[in-house]
């Protein structure tokens, strides 16, 4: 039987909650998440992501994208020298977030009273696993017996 936390405890162990925020720092916030998301299809231009994101500040869209490209999940790319322009596009770590941001979105639907995520050939609705590679089989309820760790 699962059993809840303490209020004001962590669920996690000290380093599963240090990674969490760790990544969260980075990508904790709406219009980070938004940002990436949109990246995901391919290189933007600053106003072609403005126009993706309806509602984001042009101040703060630059300030993401700074601390995005400092964090190393973003890159830019000039393609005017004057005025300078630039064109921004992911990083193999940046596009490594696609399969958080696809199991939040499924969160968000299941949670927000919709559906989740379902197999387009037969319709059949998806599950996320763990998986180990070396082992060739699914890592079954992690957190129940420790088979998961961050290091």
């Amino acid at each position: 039987m699962d059993s809840m936390p303490p209020p004001g405890s962590s669920p996690l162990p000290d380093t599963d909650a240090s990674a969490l925020a760790w990544a969260a720092a980075r990508v904790g916030d709406r219009w980070t998440l938004l940002i990436v998301h949109a990246l995901l299809g391919g290189p933007l231009r600053f106003g072609e992501l403005a126009e993706a994101l309806p509602g984001i500040a042009t101040n703060v869209l630059s300030q993401r994208l700074k601390r995005l490209e400092g964090d190393g999940l973003v890159m830019s790319s000039a393609y005017s020298a004057r005025p300078p322009r630039f064109s921004y596009e992911l990083t193999q770590a940046g596009r490594e977030l696609a399969g958080v941001l696809a199991l939040l979105a499924h969160w968000g639907a299941v949670a927000g009273g919709g559906e989740g995520v379902r197999h387009s050939a037969c319709g059949t609705a998806l599950e996320a696993r763990w998986w180990c590679p070396t082992c060739d089989r699914p890592v079954e309820d992690p957190d129940d017996d420790g088979e998961l760790r961050f290091v």
